[in-house]
């Protein structure tokens, strides 16, 4: 067993973080940290460009494209890169790892990727596993923000090999990124609700963009409906290509349902019925009102 203080007994600003992905959401997490003045922030990326903007605005403190010893120094490995890059950053840079380092994750996927992780750690390293639901459009450092995560809701994923202590812990530094709310959930139910609250739309909007409607006279046509419905279309390809393939059992069913109301739409629409279209514009209509007040209740 291990003779370290637990990070639970040590005060924020006592701590050393190292950021593994200093880009939009990474750069994010690394403003928020300076603002908890904690003891030292760590950047790790292969973008060097990255790095070098991170030091320039005072996020980081430290600037690795290969950490290795460095990452002895961190109580808190921060994760915001793309999940195949994560299982081989771990098992890359494991024994640099402290002995009862807390590790956690921005990562839109679950199931898949702690069922590869957990086998690596040491027997008191913990990985904490999490999704804030934050964001916004474009890609990098530069797109970064100290208000990232303010109001936002936090997915916490926590499994049987996970310290309640460290549990505890994740809790409290969520209330302090200013989240709106938090919930646990199994690793199974992340993945299946996220293949409908986030990756179907994602889905959809670059199936809506790539329409072979989509051409110069369109242009003309497009006002706050397309617009709001394709923002998320402006999409980095290479993360979100690894979340929908690992995650692509969950996926096809949400397609398939998205499917089954198309069909719908398209009877009501054939068959010129006025009232079944009114209806199902009506349903809608009180599930995302219903939506919306309890977001606001929260």
């Amino acid at each position: 067993m291990t003779n370290e203080i637990s990070i639970l007994e040590k005060n924020i600003e006592d701590l050393v973080f190292a950021i593994v992905g200093v880009g939009l959401i990474g750069g994010s997490y690394g403003k928020y940290l300076r603002k908890f003045k904690v003891k030292k922030i760590i950047g790790i990326d292969i973008n060097e460009d990255y790095l070098n903007k991170a030091l320039d605005e005072n996020i980081i403190d430290e600037a690795y494209e290969n950490p290795n010893e460095a990452l002895k120094k961190a109580d808190v490995i921060i994760f915001s890169i793309y999940p195949s890059a994560l299982v081989n950053f771990i098992k890359n840079n494991v024994k640099y790892f402290k002995e009862n380092v807390l590790l956690t994750d921005a990562t839109g996927i679950k199931g898949k990727l702690i069922k590869e992780i957990e086998p690596l750690l040491g027997e008191n390293m913990d990985f904490v596993f999490g999704h804030p639901m934050a964001g916004r459009e474009g890609v990098g450092v530069g797109q970064s923000t100290g208000e990232m995560f303010k109001g936002a809701s936090y997915i916490l994923v926590p499994t049987s090999r996970n310290k309640e202590e460290n549990i505890l812990w994740m809790e409290n530094f969520i209330n302090l990124l200013g989240c709106k709310d938090y919930i646990k959930v199994s690793p199974e139910k992340h993945d299946e609700i996220i293949s409908y609250t986030s990756q179907l739309p994602h889905v959809m909007a670059v199936a809506l963009v790539n329409s072979s409607n989509m051409d110069e006279d369109a242009n003309y046509f497009i006002g706050g409906g397309y617009r709001d419905t394709t923002r998320v279309a402006d999409i980095n390809e290479d993360l979100w290509a690894d979340l929908f393939l690992d995650n692509k059992k969950f996926i096809v069913e949400e397609i398939k349902k998205l499917e089954i109301q198309l069909e719908e739409w398209r009877d009501a629409l054939e068959t010129d019925d006025a009232n079944k279209l009114k209806n199902m514009m009506k349903m809608a209509t009180i599930k995302r009102r219903g939506i919306i007040n309890a977001k606001n209740k929260n």
